[in-house]
């Protein structure tokens, strides 16, 4: 069986952001982390958003996790999702 997918989601901080939010998105991280869904994550060293990585079956289930991030339901980040062909 071949490993799943990876995909690489980009936040971008808006000018607003919910400091709750912030905290609700580490303790999800920490969820899939314990899943073993999450592969790497980190902010920006200029604090202008973060990214992490993901493994999915396809694009749709990686959306579907992403879309319970509270960085994503809360609107303080513009989210991006990309496949990752690591090398």
């Amino acid at each position: 069986m071949s490993p799943k997918p990876v995909y690489l989601v980009l936040l971008k901080r808006r000018p607003v952001v919910d400091p709750a939010a912030i905290e609700a998105h580490r303790a999800f991280l920490e969820a899939l982390r314990a899943q073993g869904v999450l592969e790497r994550s980190g902010p920006f060293a200029d604090k202008s958003g973060g990214a992490y990585l993901i493994h999915a079956d396809d694009h749709a289930a990686a959306q579907a996790i992403v879309d319970r991030d509270p960085a994503s339901t809360s609107g303080g980040w513009d989210v991006t999702i990309h496949e990752w062909q690591a090398r």
